[in-house]
């Protein structure tokens, strides 16, 4: 993955980051809704390329020092390189040039290799919202790392 590289999320890359988060989520955000967000401000919005293609993203809102991280996710055929990863780390070290001190996120209990993810960058389990995602009433995990 020599050619990966990332970027901050620019209006010419929301359909490559839609095509992301469509092939990501059973209710994925929509194209404008990512746009809005994207141009934002308080957030921040970070993609992974890959030979000048959208691969992945990450996404967060910075709230009082507090990176509230809304999306994360990478293409299904893409998965497995680290690049979610790489990802991450680069997120990490952007939204602490942003004074963000801390992280957080919900989870679908059953995204083993999202926890698994979450935790290899300090993240713990800090609570649960019950029957938080519409599509199935699945609980979502809230993480939490306070020392980024």
């Amino acid at each position: 993955m020599d050619n990966l590289c990332f970027r901050e999320v620019e209006a010419k890359d929301i359909d490559g980051v839609y095509a992301v988060e469509e092939a990501s989520f059973p209710i994925p955000w929509t194209k404008e809704a990512l746009q809005d967000a994207a141009e934002r401000n308080d957030t921040i919005y970070l993609a992974a390329v890959f030979n000048e293609k959208i691969v992945g993203f990450i996404g967060a809102w910075i709230i009082a020092g507090d990176a509230e991280i809304t999306n994360v996710a990478v293409l299904p055929e893409f998965r497995g390189k680290k690049i979610a990863s790489k990802l991450m780390a680069e997120f990490i070290e952007r939204v602490k040039l942003k004074a963000a001190t801390a992280m957080t996120l919900e989870v679908r209990p059953s995204n083993i290799p999202a926890i698994a993810l979450y935790k290899k960058f300090g993240m713990e389990e800090k609570g649960r919202r019950k029957k938080y995602y519409q599509d199935n009433n699945e609980d979502a995990l809230i993480f939490w790392n306070t020392q980024i």
